[in-house]
C-alpha cells in the first residue's frame, strides 16, 4: 500500500497502468476500490482537493506559481496543464503525479453498500472501470 501512496482510509492517487502496477493493484484488490476517471473527474479532484508537493511539504495549489516553479521545466505551466499531463497520461506523468499529494477525500456520502464483496458482486472493493466517477463526485 506504501507503494500506491495509499497510507490512510479515503486516500485516492493517480497510477500509470502498466504491468507492474496492475500486479500491485491485483495484490492490494480487497483493500482498494479503483476506476479509470474521466476528465471532469480529475479536474474536480484537482481543484478542490489538489496540493502540491514543494521541499516535502503539503502546499495548497492556490495560484500557477507553485506548479510553475515545481514543474516548470517539464512545459508544465499553470492548472490546467497539470490536468492534461494526468489525464493523457503524457510524458511527464511521473514527475507531474510526483508533484501531487495523495487526494484526502471524505467519507462516501450516503455510505458503502457492502465492503466485503467485490463490486461485480454488489460490494464495494475491485475495479468499477467508469462508474468509479459517481464514487468521486460522492466524496469530493
Amino acid at each position: 500500500m506504501k507503494l500506491l501512496r495509499l497510507r490512510q482510509i479515503n486516500n485516492g492517487v493517480f497510477i500509470k497502468l502498466n504491468k507492474a502496477s496492475k500486479e500491485m493493484l491485483r495484490i492490494a484488490e480487497p483493500y482498494i476500490t479503483m476506476g479509470y476517471p474521466n476528465l471532469k473527474s480529475v479536474r474536480e479532484l484537482i481543484y478542490k482537493r489538489g496540493f502540491g508537493k514543494v521541499n516535502g511539504q503539503r502546499v495548497a495549489i492556490n495560484d500557477n506559481s507553485v506548479i510553475e516553479e515545481s514543474l516548470g521545466k517539464y512545459g508544465i505551466v499553470c492548472v490546467e496543464d497539470l490536468i492534461h499531463e494526468i489525464f493523457t497520461v503524457g510524458p511527464h506523468f511521473k514527475q507531474a503525479n510526483n508533484f501531487l499529494w495523495h487526494f484526502k477525500l471524505s467519507c462516501v456520502k450516503g455510505g458503502l453498500r457492502k465492503i466485503n464483496n467485490h463490486f461485480v458482486a454488489g460490494g464495494d472493493f475491485g475495479n468499477r472501470e467508469h462508474f468509479i466517477n459517481n464514487m468521486i463526485r460522492k466524496m469530493n
